[in-house]
């Protein structure tokens, strides 16, 4: 049996002749490739990769194989990569390619390849094109080059310079695939020369900065990742070279893309040499992607940042160690739905919250809307890990949350409204109140109420019920409650009575009547559907905190406390005071409960309804006076006790108003007091006597208004005249009485059937009261006259106007017959319709027989 030196010997000496074998076999072969013509080049070259290919087959010693190829071989493929034929340089770095892998030790080709492989890939000048003209022949020299940074790894050390060269050259190639390729071999190149790369990595950020942004994804994740693998084992001062277009990449609409994003910055968090430099500047993009709406980039994210947390924490435990042994539990009020980050993930965001809020709050506010959205979803997640510290930041985080929640944008607004309630989550009430109601004092807007709400919303029950009266007292001011009228303003208004209610429930009690006034507002003052259906949900729900059957019964609870508050500048009021507006909902909407305020009510009328006051002020609140009297049981004698103000209604608010004054809104006025005097006689509210008071006052103004140009003021004098006589005619004075026939009897040429048909009716009942008088005898002439003037109206065009008018001498021939036959006799033969005449005369026969 051979000794070990004896079989290495025989090792040698098979070696020798086999590399002698090989040289042999290509020496014939090498002619070849300096022929003239390509394609005798070309064959010599197909030779070759057969012959090479035998060489490299299994049982082949590769050490054999080192000499040829080194001395052979290697100079003249490397001279055939600039080759006019494209075929032939395709080839020569096949055979390149299959030497690399079979030689002994590729490392020695080094100090020629790797200048070879610049030179045809390096551009002279950043704006020419490389020298090799083929793409998919520049795709093949890369991977020859990733093969030998594969291959050759800390070896590639002095050779750094010429590598980089090339690869500044590919990062910009115009064929993706070559960009892609590049990626990978700056990657490998960094991983492979860790100790040596960081004096040239900087030279490769800017290219591929320049490529990050490419039209190809599979690129820009190429791109991203090589950057990581770059900066991880270059020079970390480029983070801050490349940490602008990895924000901008965090908006690429490709999920894979901003994946890799936060696949490596959570990657530099954990493992970069300087991290610690970099912490504020990478923690954002980081939980940048905890908003990302695909659920694999928001996981990644979450899992990257719980270690970048434990290991900080592992690394500063000695700095922790009172709050890892005293670790304080998460408040009693956390947000629902969601986990508390370690003390590290807290820790972090914490000490570098100041560095990291500016810029935040910065680009909340940007003119790009995609911006604007990334910034205001981070910052509840920064809110949610400094948790109580956010109390040191908090005047620049409201001053932002202002101008953000104006956004036109509702994901700028929803995540502004989400940081709003984590801050009433961690702060203290009386530290933030401070700040937000000074806000709405200096300057209300939709804004700032929107974040007391959400803030509001955000608190717990215990820590905000101390300060709830403070804050319904706030929002009861007519600085804020009034604030505006713009439909959002008050939406939010709305938000913040709903919010108390929702938090602080049954401890509302306390500030019923501030919230209530807040409510009265929002109806009073919208002009949208929506939001008085939404304020009277809320005026329901307060009622039932109040444990009161209805919102009626609210209103009874506080109107006169309310009406109190409102009412005190009522004699300035005009049409578009809000104080009118509250006041005209509390009387419309209180039900019931306005008869047990009627000493405010009935004054505050009085003024505003005087005829020195705003006209439309003045209809407004008529019409809303009639409508209560039509239904005064309900409203204002709900409580039996309208008849002690009659007086004052009579004398102070009807009769001023219908007095005569030029003009159409003086005329409207009247129709509308005209309106309300019939809506209270028609009523049951008034007994008798009553009547008979509020006739002797009003008679000659209801007398006056049958003049009136309005047909409906004519038409409702009318019939308030027949109520005045039915209740008080036959005890009216009769020099009174005897003026209301000739008036009547005008009307009946009214233009108006309508008119002409009320006012018949009122002469009937005229008639009626002179049959029940005592001295009818007095009226006999005045009478006569009106059967006179009545037989006259028998030839109306109207069929109508004559049966009515054949009814009330019907009715009223009982008073006089002789004399209605004398009348009637005397014009029968004058009338065009004489068979009305015949009618009655037929009719006062029947009595006279009767009788």
């Amino acid at each position: 049996m051979a000794t070990p030196a004896e079989a290495e010997v025989a090792a040698d000496f098979t070696e020798a002749a086999e590399a002698a074998e090989l040289s042999r076999a290509l020496s014939r072969l090498l002619p070849g490739l300096e022929a003239e013509n390509k394609l005798g080049r070309r064959r010599a070259l197909e030779a070759l990769e057969h012959a090479l290919e035998e060489a490299v087959r299994p049982g082949v010693d590769s050490a054999a194989f080192q000499g040829p190829w080194a001395r052979l071989l290697l100079p003249r493929l490397l001279r055939l990569l600039t080759d006019p034929a494209e075929g032939c340089r395709a080839l020569a770095a096949h055979l390149l390619d299959l030497g690399l892998r079979r030689a002994a030790r590729p490392h020695d080709a080094l100090p020629r390849l790797l200048p070879a492989l610049t030179a045809r890939l390096a551009r002279p000048e950043p704006t020419r094109p490389p020298p090799e003209p083929c793409e998919e022949l520049r795709l093949t020299l890369v991977q020859l080059l990733r093969l030998a940074v594969d291959l050759c790894g800390a070896a590639l050390a002095p050779h750094l310079d010429d590598a980089v060269r090339a690869l500044r050259g590919v990062l910009l190639d115009p064929f993706a695939a070559v960009r892609r390729e590049s990626c990978e071999c700056a990657a490998a190149l960094a991983r492979a020369t860790p100790e040596h790369f960081h004096m040239q990595s900087e030279s490769l950020i800017s290219p591929l900065m320049q490529t990050i942004s490419h039209q190809h994804w599979k690129v820009r994740v190429a791109v991203i990742e090589a950057t990581g693998t770059v900066i991880q084992f270059g020079n970390g001062n480029s983070v801050d070279d490349v940490l602008s277009h990895f924000a901008q990449r965090l908006f690429d609409n490709v999920p894979q893309v901003r994946q890799a994003v936060t696949s490596v910055v959570g990657g530099w968090l954990l493992n970069l040499r300087d991290r610690y430099s970099f912490f504020h500047k990478l923690t954002p993009l980081l939980l940048s992607s905890f908003s990302d709406e695909m659920p694999e980039v928001r996981q990644t994210a979450t899992s990257l940042w719980e270690k970048v947390g434990l290991k900080w924490q592992e690394e500063n435990e000695a700095d922790l160690k009172d709050k890892l042994d005293f670790a304080s539990p998460p408040p009693p009020h956390y947000p629902k739905n969601e986990s508390r980050p370690g003390l590290g993930c807290r820790e972090l965001v914490f000490r570098n919250l100041s560095k990291v809020l500016p810029a935040v709050c910065r680009d909340i506010t940007d003119w790009v809307m995609g911006t604007r959205v990334k910034a205001a979803q981070l910052l509840p997640v920064l809110l949610l890990h400094a948790e109580d510290h956010i109390t040191q930041h908090l005047e620049i985080i409201l001053r932002t949350l202002q101008l953000a929640c104006t956004d036109e944008e509702k994901a700028v607004v929803s995540s502004c409204v989400r940081a709003a309630e984590l801050i009433g989550t961690f702060v203290n009430p009386e530290v933030f109140l401070k700040l937000i109601l000074a806000m709405l004092k200096k300057a209300p807007s939709a804004s700032g109420l929107l974040i007391l709400a959400s803030v509001i919303q955000g608190c717990p029950q215990n820590t905000l019920q101390p300060h709830l009266k403070v804050i319904a007292t706030e929002l009861a001011q007519e600085h804020i409650c009034q604030g505006s009228e713009n439909s959002l303003y008050l939406e939010h208004l709305l938000l913040c009575v709903q919010a108390l209610l929702s938090v602080c429930r049954e401890d509302c009690r306390a500030a019923s009547l501030q919230l209530l006034e807040v409510l009265v507002t929002v109806m009073a003052v919208s002009s949208a559907v929506g939001l008085w259906k939404k304020a009277q949900k809320t005026m329901d729900t307060l009622a039932e905190v109040e444990d009161i059957p209805s919102s009626q019964d609210l209103y009874r609870k506080h109107v006169g406390a309310l009406l109190e508050r409102l009412t005190a500048s009522h004699g300035e009021w005009t049409v578009h005071s809000v104080q009118l507006l509250k006041f005209t909902v509390v009387l419309t909407q209180a039900g019931p409960a306005v008869g047990e305020a009627l000493q405010h009510v009935i004054p505050t009328l009085r003024t505003c309804l005087q005829p020195t006051t705003d006209p439309h002020m003045r209809l407004k609140l008529f019409s809303i006076l009639s409508t209560m009297l039509l239904r005064p049981k309900d409203t204002v004698d709900s409580q039996g006790q309208f008849h002690g103000y009659l007086e004052m209604v009579v004398n102070d608010i009807l009769a001023p108003n219908l007095q005569w004054h030029a003009g159409r809104t003086a005329a409207a006025i009247r129709t509308a007091a005209i309106s309300c005097l019939w809506a209270l006689t028609s009523s049951d509210v008034l007994l008798a006597k009553q009547v008979q008071e509020a006739q002797e006052t009003l008679m000659p103004q209801v007398l006056a208004t049958l003049e009136d140009d309005s047909q409906t003021t004519r038409l409702v004098s009318c019939r308030i005249i027949s109520v005045f006589l039915k209740n008080s005619g036959d005890t009216m004075e009769p020099e009174k009485f005897l003026r209301v026939y000739p008036e009547l009897l005008k009307r009946l040429d009214d233009v108006s059937n309508d008119v002409r048909m009320a006012a018949a009716s009122a002469l009937l009942t005229w008639l009626k009261c002179v049959q029940s008088s005592d001295g009818k005898s007095a009226y006999q002439s005045s009478v006569q006259f009106l059967y006179r003037e009545l037989l006259v109206h028998l030839d109306d065009p109207e069929s109508a106007i004559q049966d009515t008018v054949l009814e009330v001498l019907k009715e009223g021939s009982v008073l006089f017959p002789d004399v209605l036959v004398r009348e009637t006799e005397a014009v029968v033969h004058k009338h065009r319709s004489s068979a009305y005449c015949e009618q009655l005369l037929q009719h006062m026969q029947a009595m006279a027989a009767a009788r």
